[in-house]
């Protein structure tokens, strides 16, 4: 199957009346049903065809006649002449001795005779044939159809996720229009644009550009994900100066390091440039960061390193956190998933981070190696490929 124009990807169908339905829309035109809702509750419907199995080993006598019977069919062979056959193939057995074939006895009890046997077991064969080659024609039917069946659930899936994401998408775009002229208007009143203020009330002001700041990170790892889980992600290649990525990194950085008196170590070989996609590689780096920050309890360090290694450079980001449980190191890398007790929610966030910088390495067709140790801390590792000045 080729993969998906531009213009396909962008095509969205209610989950309920399965109408075209704009990317904008938050409910169906159509049937008017919440976009969002609609597919959780039809992704729950979706059914899924159990594998379908391995052809069981079935016995010849399965498919035909046995021999005996056969005999007995075709009006050679009496049942008693059958029966006699066979008690006397028992007592062999009981003798200790290997067993004759039915075909052999029949013919020294003179009950058949060896062309007439050899006629029956060459029909018998024949037989035999017909109806393994019927049972195949079967069993590939029943894949066939098992196939499509799965095919068909897998990309129902695929669209009911799109449609999800793209409700998600949309939401956070709303949410964050109204957020950003409630930041802005703390701004002003902040700078004494709107009238000075008493110390309580800068207190206060403060306290919430922080909430506001932090709502608004959030609605951002939610739009990011969204684009990533339509499939919207995409990179655009270029040489990046390490030097200018760090410097705008770190300077996003610098306030919650101070806010929690961390030592800040920065390790990087000067001078050294990549082949990547500047802004989407600078969210990465700024994610784990930041992860390193919030997970560092105040007076610990946290650690950047970048140093080159033949024709990569490597990215390392250490801290002296809580760390990772060994159980949980396949988890933090899926979305919504947070490992400290919802109940008791220390950090915050909505667990995006990670599967966000996952996806966007992947992008770049790197890998993000993870080493952890509870009580510890953490190192989180990648490498780009390296470009090298002119002489």
């Amino acid at each position: 199957m080729p993969p998906k124009t531009a213009d396909e990807m962008t095509v969205f169908h209610c989950p309920r009346c399965g109408k075209p339905v704009s990317a904008e829309d938050r409910y169906c035109p159509h049937c008017g049903v919440n976009l969002g809702i609609a597919a959780v509750m039809a992704e729950q419907m979706v059914h899924i065809p159990a594998q379908t199995p391995a052809a069981e080993n079935i016995g010849t006598e399965a498919l035909v006649p046995r021999l005996g019977e056969r005999l007995v069919q075709a009006g050679v062979l009496t049942p008693q002449q059958l029966e006699e056959a066979l008690a006397y193939q028992r007592k062999q057995a009981e003798k200790g001795a290997p067993p004759p074939r039915l075909g052999q006895v029949l013919v020294e009890l003179g009950f058949v005779d060896r062309d007439t046997l050899d006629r029956v077991i060459a029909e018998t064969i024949l037989q035999l044939q017909e109806a393994l080659y019927r049972a195949n024609q079967h069993l590939e039917k029943e894949v066939a159809e098992r196939t499509r069946q799965l095919q068909d659930a897998l990309t129902r899936l695929s669209d009911l996720q799109r449609v999800k994401a793209n409700f998600i998408a949309n939401i956070s775009h709303e949410l964050r229009t109204p957020l950003t002229h409630i930041i802005g208007y703390l701004d002003l009143m902040g700078d004494g644009t709107l009238g000075e203020l008493n110390e309580n009330q800068q207190r206060a002001l403060g306290v919430m550009r922080q909430a506001a700041d932090r709502l608004y990170r959030l609605i951002e790892d939610l739009i990011s994900f969204a684009l990533l889980a339509r499939g919207s992600v995409s990179v655009t290649m270029g040489v990046v100066e390490v030097d200018e990525l760090v410097t705008r990194v770190t300077e996003l950085i610098k306030p919650r390091v101070q806010a929690k008196a961390l030592q800040f170590q920065r390790e990087i070989t000067p001078g050294l440039s990549v082949f990547a996609d500047g802004e989407k590689i600078g969210w990465a780096l700024h994610h784990l960061l930041d992860n390193a920050v919030k997970f560092t309890p105040a007076g610990g360090q946290v650690t950047l390193r970048i140093w080159p290694e033949g024709e990569q450079v490597f990215f390392s980001v250490e801290d002296t956190g809580i760390g990772i449980a060994e159980e949980d190191m396949a988890r933090i890398f899926e979305p919504f998933v947070q490992l400290e007790d919802s109940g008791v929610r220390h950090y915050g966030g909505t667990g995006l981070g990670l599967a966000l910088v996952q996806q966007i390495l992947g992008a770049h067709e790197v890998t993000l190696e993870v080493e952890s140790e509870v009580g510890r801390g953490s190192r989180f590792t990648f490498a780009l490929p390296r470009t090298w000045s002119k002489p």
